[in-house]
């Protein structure tokens, strides 16, 4: 084996340090809510943002966003101090620091955000960041495909997620969570109340990687081992949970919840557990038990009672001290001897003892071992299922099948890397990780130790209170505490280490079956390539049938479109109305009437584009008359001028060309005539039924009251133009710039040339 040691830089200065300081510092100022937090207040923070439309920059802290800001920005230090040595001397570093430290905040937003369009927006926040955190190793083929699987995955629930938010602050009348929640009983009698929920839980369900969305998290381990510690235990995978959480007190107690809710999270949690006892790679198994652990929580949070979401509190915070503790010492474990295969370490107690320690304290935790804190968030878990009215052998069954296949994995993760033989040579010579790196998984483990000694910390400071904003109060809520009594939760927990004892120990033989299994079962991994090659054929073959280079039919099919969409919309609505008064009619009108027809008609059946373009003139022409006929003045000026250049550059470009029809023969086109009167009566059909609607003067009587106190001006169409449009204004300048100045390219490539 080569020798290295742990020679390398320590750091990366400055721009390893700020961040970590910074961190801490978030940390410090979260801590400083714990003790109102804890007597039962609630604290919010409300800026305007968008006074107009009702948004605001709101945050609130209460007991679930106050732990999920403590859990995040306190593993955030220890992985920002973890990653200061574990990536030191990396040419990247300080654009990897940078996404790390700009996800962190992303994810502080969304868990304290109180307004639900800021919420959605520190939402996709996280998932820009993940994506660049993700494919940090862009340079890689892995690296790239699991970072757009994940952007894809989650950016497509979004969707549904930003459509649901809408329509629930719509149809609540504020977008302020902290109001929705208080009107539960609103929310659950609204008739919208099915598609926001199904809209909601899609885009938790991608975040959170519920099946069938399971497959890009373990993808996910492309990331540095840093940033898989720190998604998988506080941030971004567990947004999805947190959402569903934070929208509890207002959307569960239906059927429609508790079983979507139950049977997901239970189907999750079992199928994720036998998926991580197959794998070999130490951070593909940790993965795979987050995806149990997200089941779990969800599988939680489909029920109502007081123990149900005691649990639910108590193995969040357990798990993001067990599961950030493991994936860094996996992290020391690679850095050390250059490889994370499961079946060649070994050994590994004499070199690494304080590494060991901690993975042995937070896999013990893991597998719900006492005296450890996972012990009693396991016996809790337990206690709450068999209180579940809805389908309690589902749940106790789902958590006893999850927790024994936990305790296989913690044995494979932690017990056999380092206490027993290696199975092959390793790459590299173990060796303690730095201090920096050591700090992480031991603070971490040595919290499950603490508190699994000393519970009632945990409960009143965060527990408690989470379960508080569940149910409005703590009472009833389930006691931590290391020894309950001999029970039927103790039982179940003895039955735990049985069978997880028992999976351990053929976890090998048990791992080729699965292997196998696995191959002839249907793959989602799989499935999501041939998902994008069938994505990529139908933009194939669309981009074929569309985009054929032919102008005419680019323009025939957005007409075509318009007749269909607006036609329709007029049939369905039934606003057809052939009703219309020509008492107004003067010789004027029918005058330009006939000029525009002339105009029409002559570019209808002249087989010289010259002549074509100069009756489209004079169609523009009617048309600003029509303007001026109505006091429209500034707007007849454009259209003629508008006229006048087209007329005029078009008409220069086309002298070289030959006539329409070189044969001299009448080009009939029946489908375009067809076409044209088509267009011509739905444009009809909605100016008749726009004007039998009443005037409504809410904008004209608003632009007549506004243009001299706002803008200081008396010509309205003006100022609207100017000041109140002025970003479109300026867009149509710029197109008309653009216009002119690709119409004066095109005339000075034809400068100087000769027929042929």
């Amino acid at each position: 084996m080569k020798d290295e040691s742990a020679d390398t830089p320590r750091g990366n200065g400055l721009i390893g340090v700020v961040p970590i300081v910074l961190s801490a510092a978030l940390f410090g100022w979260f801590w400083t809510f714990l003790e109102p937090i804890s007597n039962g207040e609630a604290v919010r923070l409300v800026w305007d943002w968008v006074p107009a439309m009702q948004i605001s920059l709101s945050f609130l802290f209460d007991g679930l966003s106050l732990t999920f800001a403590l859990l995040i920005s306190g593993i955030g230090t220890l992985v920002l101090l973890y990653s200061n040595t574990y990536l030191a001397g990396h040419p990247q570093f300080a654009r990897f620091v940078l996404f790390l430290f700009s996800f962190m905040l992303a994810m502080l937003g969304l868990v304290l955000a109180d307004n639900l369009i800021a919420l959605f927006v520190f939402w996709e926040l996280t998932t820009i960041t993940s994506y660049l955190l993700i494919g940090f190793g862009h340079e890689t083929e892995k690296g790239r495909r699991s970072a757009l699987q994940a952007l894809f995955v989650t950016g497509a629930g979004a969707l549904a997620l930003l459509a649901g938010l809408i329509l629930l602050g719509l149809s609540m009348g504020t977008f302020e969570m902290s109001e929705i929640l208080a009107r539960g009983d609103e929310v659950r009698a609204h008739q919208y109340y099915l598609p926001i929920l199904i809209l909601i839980l899609a885009g938790a369900f991608t975040k959170s990687a519920q099946f069938p969305f399971h497959f890009w998290l373990p993808n996910a381990m492309a990331a540095p081992t840093p940033v898989s510690a720190f998604l998988h235990s506080a941030t971004m995978v567990k947004a999805g949970v947190y959402l569903m959480a934070r929208i509890h007190p207002a959307f569960s107690g239906t059927e429609v919840w508790v079983w979507t809710l139950t049977i997901a999270g239970g189907f999750t949690a079992v199928f994720a557990s036998v998926l991580a006892l197959r794998q070999t790679d130490l951070k593909q198994a940790l993965a795979y038990t987050t995806l149990m652990a997200l089941g779990t929580l969800t599988l939680f949070l489909g029920q109502d009672s007081a123990y149900a979401l005691t649990a639910f509190a108590a193995f969040l915070i357990v798990h993001s001290f067990y599961k950030a503790a493991l994936f860094l010492v996996v992290g020391c474990i690679d850095h050390a001897t250059g490889t994370r295969e499961a079946d060649i370490l070994g050994g590994l107690g004499r070199a690494m003892p304080v590494t060991a320690i901690a993975a042995a304290l937070a896999a013990l935790s893991m597998a719900g071992v006492p005296p450890l804190l996972g012990f009693i968030s396991k016996e809790i878990q337990y206690a709450g299922g068999l209180e579940v009215a809805s389908s309690p052998v589902f749940v106790v069954s789902a958590v006893l099948a999850a927790s024994s296949l936990m305790f296989a994995v913690a044995g494979i993760v932690a017990f056999r890397p380092f206490w027993r033989p290696p199975g092959g040579e390793m790459p590299k010579s173990p060796h303690e990780a730095p201090w920096p790196m050591l700090a992480g998984p031991v603070i971490l483990a040595t919290l499950g130790l603490v508190f699994g000694l000393f519970p009632g910390v945990v409960q009143t400071a965060l527990v408690n209170p989470t379960v508080a904003g569940f149910l409005g109060t703590a009472e009833g809520a389930a006691t931590l505490k290391l020894w309950a009594g001999v029970n039927l939760p103790l039982m179940l927990s003895l039955a735990t280490f049985a069978i997880g004892f028992i999976l351990y120990a053929v976890h090998r033989p048990l791992r080729a079956y699965l292997a196998r299994l696995d191959a002839a079962a249907p793959n989602f991994d799989r499935g999501w390539d041939r998902f994008l090659d069938w994505l990529k054929g139908l933009a194939a073959w669309q981009t074929r049938v569309i985009q054929t280079g032919v102008l005419r039919q680019y323009m025939w099919t957005t007409f075509a479109v318009i007749v269909v969409g607006v036609g329709a919309t007029l049939a369905i609505k039934g606003n057809v109305n052939l009703a219309a008064a020509f008492d107004d009619v003067t010789w004027r009108n029918t005058a330009i009437l006939l000029l525009i027809c002339a105009g029409t008609i002559l570019t209808m059946i002249t087989r010289s584009r010259v002549a074509a373009i100069t009756g489209l003139g004079v169609v523009g022409i009617g048309v600003a008359l029509v303007f001026i006929l109505f006091s429209a003045p500034d707007v007849a000026i454009t259209q003629l001028l508008v006229e006048t250049l087209v007329v005029v550059l078009v008409a220069v470009a086309l002298l070289r060309l030959p006539f329409l029809d070189k044969r001299g023969e009448s080009d009939h086109r029946p489908a375009d005539a067809m076409l044209a009167v088509a267009v011509g009566t739905v444009v009809t059909l909605t100016l008749l039924a726009v004007l039998n609607e009443p005037f409504d003067r809410r904008l004209t009587d608003y632009f007549d009251a506004t243009s001299w106190p706002a803008a200081f001006g008396r010509n309205i169409v003006n100022v609207i133009l100017v000041d109140f449009r002025a970003l479109d204004t300026f867009g149509e300048i710029a197109v008309v710039v653009i216009a002119a100045l690709a119409s004066y390219a095109l005339l000075r490539t034809t400068k100087g040339r000769k027929d042929p």
